[in-house]
């Protein structure tokens, strides 16, 4: 999938195909469906790692170099080691703060986070059955555009297709953020669950007793 097909399957969605007499240029619709790429991303980001070198004696580790960064997910602190060591840690702006017993003596680190998706000329990163629901999330951005756009115009179909089309174009919306929340807390369990810790933590106000 890339974005000359993702906008003909939108074009598709909004019975657009008469390429003599489109409604929605190209440049508004590849505005639409990167306003819904976005949205997807906040809700299931692309999972990343990164590997980044530590400062001897300090705990700040720079992560300005993620681009496109939505959360740091956790920060494995001496590397290479079974169970993984995952530190507690701590984000200000684009320094991440360790916690941890180790203090960084300049060894690699390694910081797993997710990032946004990209829709492009040159592919997606956007799994293809997530395709139809950013289609989907295109169809209501530009339905609504249109609807703002077409108010005070002579429109050939009548009066009510301002309307019709923000109508239309509100119910495309609310089944997108319906599914995106709903596939969103699913993500979110099991990006948690890669890095739960492997011994559990021990209680430091509960005395369960011999």
């Amino acid at each position: 999938m890339d974005l000359s097909t993702m906008r003909t399957i939108v074009r598709r969605e909004l019975k657009d195909e008469d390429a003599q007499n489109y409604r929605w240029s190209n440049d508004e619709l590849d505005r639409h469906i990167a306003h819904a790429v976005k949205e997807l991303s906040k809700a299931i980001p692309l999972p990343a790692e990164a590997t980044i070198a530590t400062t001897s004696g300090s705990r700040e580790i720079n992560v300005s170099s993620l681009s496109d960064r939505v959360t740091i997910e956790a920060v494995e602190y001496p590397i290479d080691q079974f169970p993984p060591n995952y530190q507690q840690f701590s984000l200000w702006g684009d320094s991440v703060t360790l916690f941890g017993d180790h203090i960084p003596d300049g060894s690699n680190c390694h910081v797993y986070y997710t990032k946004l998706h990209t829709l492009d000329s040159e592919g997606s990163t956007i799994a293809p059955k997530l395709e139809d629901l950013v289609a989907s999330g295109a169809c209501g951005h530009a339905s609504i555009a249109w609807s703002i756009y077409a108010i005070n115009r002579v429109n050939v179909g009548g009066t009510t297709i301002p309307q019709d089309f923000l109508s239309w174009g509100n119910e495309k919306l609310e089944h997108f953020r319906q599914e995106l929340e709903r596939l969103g807390r699913k993500n979110r369990v099991r990006v948690r669950s890669l890095y739960k810790p492997y011994y559990p933590r021990q209680s430091k106000s509960t005395d369960y007793g011999p």
